[in-house]
């Protein structure tokens, strides 16, 4: 099997595709503004919230721009790889400074 960029797609890559699947189909089949209003919830309670609810709102949203990060990989460009990563990192990175700043 190979991804549309004519790479081999790796044993871990096929595994958490095939069990992402159903998840991907349910947010699919949700209205539109679903996952953009899961997204500005979680990061707004990560910028306004209390610490205690705001390092796991961010955490949470890490971790689900990470995931879909992982399954668009082999078909988004360079630029938008880096986009991905680079608002990864900032999550992670004011989830860090909310910490240092209790």
């Amino acid at each position: 099997m190979s991804s549309p960029s004519s790479q081999p797609v790796s044993p871990l890559r096929q595994r958490i595709t095939k069990i992402s699947y159903p998840y991907v189909a349910k947010l699919h089949g949700m209205p539109k503004l679903t996952l953009p209003g899961v997204t500005l919830v979680l990061a707004v309670a990560g910028v306004f919230a209390p610490v205690p609810v705001a390092i796991p709102a961010l955490i949470l949203l890490a971790l689900l721009l990470s995931w879909l990060g992982f399954l668009s990989w082999p078909v988004v460009t360079t630029g938008q790889r880096f986009l991905r990563i680079f608002s990864i990192l900032i999550i992670v990175l004011f989830a860090v400074s909310r910490i240092a700043g209790r």
